[in-house]
């Protein structure tokens, strides 16, 4: 049961909120609305990991406002993806705020406590798909998982991948993050046996078509157990990666 609805049971039982009082709480904590946005506050209830802030498109006045209401209502850490530099740069006044500029990702307050059954492992054909990757890692560590970043193992040098056997075979998952053709997917989905989680990237020359290559190459793996996210969708990865691996404590 999730801690916020256990605290208010408890409260009622230890005779420090009445029947009603208890009722009115729980009525109340589905969302908030502030006019230009309903704040989900029950999706930690629900899910296991409260409402994340999609950046793009906001304002720094609206990014503020939300994360003030998740931050009243409990919430920690709270993740705030795609977000600009300068956007940024005012949402900065928030307390505990951290901006990734790499990953265009900002998180405030401390992640969860790592566990889960083991360990992620994230993985790039390339030097250029680190930024996506980035936000794939800094999405899983902030949601209480431990991550190991192999970066540039790409598969036009694939002696560099191999020296990664013992991590790549012991990983509970995996995300394999590639542009170009994207084939490293299914080179890693051949050579371990927890899940594989693939993200093609819009890296690549005319004919890669913004991505469209390597997600295709990704859908058609003949690997076995290589599932492939939207492209450039590192969040999503993470996130997913992150609930895989914390199965064994749920």
């Amino acid at each position: 049961m999730n801690e916020n609805i256990r605290s208010v049971i408890e409260a009622v039982y230890q005779g420090r909120k009445t029947v009603d009082e208890a009722v009115l709480e729980l009525k109340t904590m589905p969302f908030q609305d502030i006019g230009f946005a309903k704040v989900d506050l029950h999706r930690k209830m629900r899910q296991g990991v409260g409402e994340v802030i999609y950046g793009e498109g906001k304002t720094a006045d609206q990014i503020i406002k939300i994360a003030e209401v998740l931050m009243e209502s409990g919430q920690c850490p709270i993740l705030i993806t795609r977000m600009n530099k300068e956007v940024a740069g005012e949402v900065g006044v928030l307390k505990d705020f951290v901006y990734h500029e790499e990953a265009k990702l900002g998180i405030i307050g401390e992640n969860e406590k790592a566990g889960g059954i083991g360990r992620i492992v994230i993985a790039t054909g390339g030097t250029s798909d680190i930024p996506i990757a980035e936000e794939a890692a800094l999405t899983a560590e902030a949601l209480g998982n431990d991550v190991l970043r192999l970066y540039d193992v790409g598969v036009a040098g694939l002696h560099r991948l191999l020296t990664h056997l013992e991590d790549i075979m012991s990983a509970s998952v995996i995300v394999v993050i590639a542009g170009m053709e994207g084939a490293l997917a299914s080179v890693i989905g051949g050579l371990s046996d927890c899940p594989v989680i693939a993200v093609p990237t819009s890296i690549g020359y005319g004919a890669s078509y913004g991505g469209i290559s390597a997600l295709l190459s990704m859908l058609n793996s003949c690997a076995s157990g290589v599932a492939v996210v939207n492209i450039d969708n590192g969040f999503g990865a993470g996130y997913l990666a992150g609930m895989i691996n914390q199965m064994g404590s749920r």
